[in-house]
């Protein structure tokens, strides 16, 4: 089977490459921390020493890097991945970046003779490791047919969201929805209970009614309503509300460079950005209640 090479053995990343061993695949990695290259070594990832050498010979190279400066500095340059890579690599970032800095990348790739995908996902630290993502994915229809069978490997909903970045567009757009969904159902769920409402009784009658969600049906914040809420296990994430400030962040961006009006989503960031800045980083992002009831501080 075809040689895999994987950049960004972290939380999501390695996972990803271990379901690809899985598979049958010969998946070389890199990684520059120690507790994520020892995880990898255990799953059967082949550890390298450095992002040049996982592409090197690599038919398909996945990347799942923090942001668009680190997505940019890997691939870009002389000594970029680009370059170092066989004719007619095919690439996929995984990463969440920028649509700005995808679409760099995008061209880059294309003019060093490669296929390029942005493939953001969705699913969380527990989806990657079932296998369950969901795959946004921009880039040629060349490029996404050729990469599917490894995408599915990684995820189980793979949609092909149309050229270079529109992955990235995909997710930024996707989690401005639970951002703001999340801090409506928030809200919602806060003046019930100060007007009386049982946070049970509004569920009932809520979740099967016009202001049902999926951050109120399936990640509802207030304990003892859904069983696999981060809300019983005290906030601990799932999807950490630095994740989402970063996510919402990219989003107004975006929606700058798109001169699109998005007020609620530039709501949405800033009550994070307060979130977050109280001390909550690495609590899950649907610990936003805990603001809006006043409780922090």
């Amino acid at each position: 089977m075809a040689k895999v090479g994987f950049i960004g053995l972290g939380n999501m990343g390695g996972p990803m490459a271990a379901n690809l061993v899985k598979a049958g695949y010969a998946v070389t990695g890199f990684d520059m921390a120690p507790a994520a290259i020892a995880a990898a070594e255990a799953q059967g990832v082949a550890v390298v020493e450095s992002a040049v050498a996982a592409a090197r010979g690599a038919a398909v190279v996945f990347t799942m890097l923090p942001a668009g400066p680190q997505v940019r500095q890997v691939y870009l340059g002389g000594a970029g991945i680009l370059a170092a890579a066989d004719p007619s690599t095919l690439f996929i970032d995984s990463s969440t970046i920028d649509v700005a800095s995808a679409r760099a990348v995008h061209e880059a790739a294309a003019a060093a003779g490669h296929h390029m995908l942005d493939a953001p996902v969705s699913g969380g630290v527990v989806g990657a490791q079932a296998g369950s993502l969901t795959m946004m994915v921009g880039g040629t229809n060349e490029g996404f047919e050729r990469g599917k069978p490894y995408l599915e490997i990684v995820g189980r909903k793979v949609v092909h969201a149309g050229p270079a970045g529109n992955g990235q567009v995909a997710k930024v757009c996707n989690n401005m929805i639970l951002g703001i969904s999340m801090i409506a159902v928030s809200e919602a769920f806060t003046l019930g209970e100060k007007l009386g409402l049982d946070p049970k009784t509004l569920f009932e009658i809520s979740s099967t009614a016009s202001g049902a969600c999926w951050a109120m049906i399936n990640h509802n914040p207030v304990p003892g309503i859904v069983e696999g809420s981060a809300a019983n296990r005290d906030y601990r994430p799932g999807f950490a509300a630095a994740m989402m400030l970063k996510d919402l962040k990219l989003a107004q961006e975006a929606a700058g460079l798109a001169e699109a009006a998005t007020p609620l989503g530039a709501e949405a960031a800033a009550l994070y950005t307060l979130f977050v800045n109280a001390g909550n980083a690495g609590k899950d992002y649907s610990a936003i209640i805990k603001l809006i009831r006043g409780e922090l501080g």
